[in-house]
């Protein structure tokens, strides 16, 4: 029953996911709404607001065709060349069985015991701890871990981050993850285009002094006798205000809606992957220690909010926990020492590098004593020091043999 209750739930969740990727479409058309709305204020600054909505509404549907394929032409840039953007942020490289056999090995007994068809095995030389799963296809699959991730955990935890990476590649998070990105970058992209555009616009005499609504608003109330015209006027360009501050809410609305849903996609698949892990490799405590262990040290230098939300933890404190990705370490542990039956060790400190004192070089003197050797039946060291202790200082005279005449009780023979 747990793993029939597993299963049904990450075909629910794909199913959801599908959902919010179809919510992240729309949000493009309300981009491109709020952009129809800002030019024909822009077109016809006299117009009521229920004129402005009716117009704008119709620039949408004549543009339908040329929006969807703008935002399908940064899908398609995405798909075959997403791997090569995300490699030349982290620096990931392809390894090869000869160049990394532990981990190689790791992950491809994973692969074989469970019927995956094995990934591209990448890693990033960084101290920092963590690992994520790229890919659209089977082709383009790949797993990637940090060079601190394999300095720092055994094998049993490296396993287990490597069955927490598959699972998101077999439950299809990855392809999920990476649209969402992908659809909520064209989000941003349009949105800043469109912000940039409205403050430059404003700036060169659009909206500002001497130009725009200013000049036209001044040279029409000079002109102007009547006072019920200069009210229309004012109505009217009262009206073309609130347009403009409806388009610039829709726009930072559909923006904070894309990072809201992309943050929603992650969150729950965690807890999957996390479990996903246990199933393959059946050790939770060895899943436990290696979120131990990589807690608050997975910062990947260099790498964008986008790129971190792929990762297998996106370090959070403070305020900006509220828009993670990733839900917190202590909620994954305690989820699975419910449900797994895993054993919480509680914070791990990793060990410092120069906690084993160096090796000191060939001919290298030491100030350091030998521990004393035991003595012999004949009362001297097989060294020749005399019993009780090691000889500190140099030998004077000549070293004698324990075959040599010793001193008996009654004394020297």
């Amino acid at each position: 029953m747990a793993a029939y209750g597993l299963y049904t739930h990450i075909q629910s969740n794909k199913f959801r996911s599908m959902l919010l990727l179809a919510g992240l479409f729309l949000l493009v058309y309300v981009i491109v709404y709020a952009g129809a709305l800002i030019i024909e204020v822009a077109n016809n600054a006299g117009g009521p607001v229920d004129y402005y909505l009716r117009v704008a509404l119709s620039d949408v549907i004549h543009t339908l065709p040329f929006s969807t394929g703008a935002a399908a032409l940064w899908i398609v840039i995405a798909y075959f060349f997403h791997q090569n953007i995300i490699d030349a942020v982290t620096g990931g490289q392809d390894v090869t069985r000869q160049q990394e056999p532990r981990l190689y090995n790791l992950l491809e007994n994973l692969c074989i015991s469970r019927g995956i068809p094995m990934p591209k095995l990448k890693i990033v030389e960084s101290d920092a701890l963590n690992a994520y799963a790229t890919g659209l296809n089977q082709r383009q699959y790949s797993v990637t871990v940090t060079r601190g991730l394999l300095d720092a955990l055994n094998d049993q935890e490296i396993e287990s981050v490597l069955g927490h990476e598959l699972t998101h590649i077999r439950n299809g998070d990855v392809q999920m993850m990476v649209i969402a990105v992908i659809i909520a970058g064209v989000v941003g992209f349009f949105a800043e285009l469109l912000f940039r555009g409205f403050f430059n616009f404003g700036g060169y005499g659009g909206w500002g002094s001497g130009g725009g609504w200013s000049s036209s608003s001044s040279s029409s109330s000079s002109s102007s006798s009547s006072e019920g015209g200069s009210s229309d006027r004012k109505s009217s360009g009262g009206g073309a205000i609130f347009v403009i501050i409806i388009a610039v809410a829709l726009i930072a609305l559909a923006w904070l809606l894309s990072q809201l849903v992309r943050l929603a996609l992650s969150r729950s698949r965690e807890l999957l992957a996390d479990a996903g892990s246990v199933e393959l490799t059946k050790n939770p405590d060895a899943m436990i220690s290696a979120l131990r262990k990589i807690e608050g040290r997975g910062e990947l230098p260099g790498a964008t909010s986008a790129v971190m939300e792929l990762c297998l933890d996106n370090p959070r404190e403070g305020f900006s926990d509220l828009f993670a990705t990733h839900p917190s370490v202590e909620s994954r542990v305690q989820a699975l020492v419910k449900y797994a039956g895993g054993h919480d060790p509680g914070p791990l400190a990793l060990p410092a590098p120069n906690d084993q004192p160096d090796a000191p070089e060939q001919g290298q003197q030491t100030n350091q004593v030998p521990p004393p050797v035991p003595a012999g039946p004949w009362g001297a060291n097989p060294d020749g020091a005399p019993q009780g202790g090691p000889q500190t200082g140099p030998q004077t005279g000549p070293q004698t043999s324990p075959w040599a005449d010793p001193a008996g009780p009654w004394g020297r023979r």
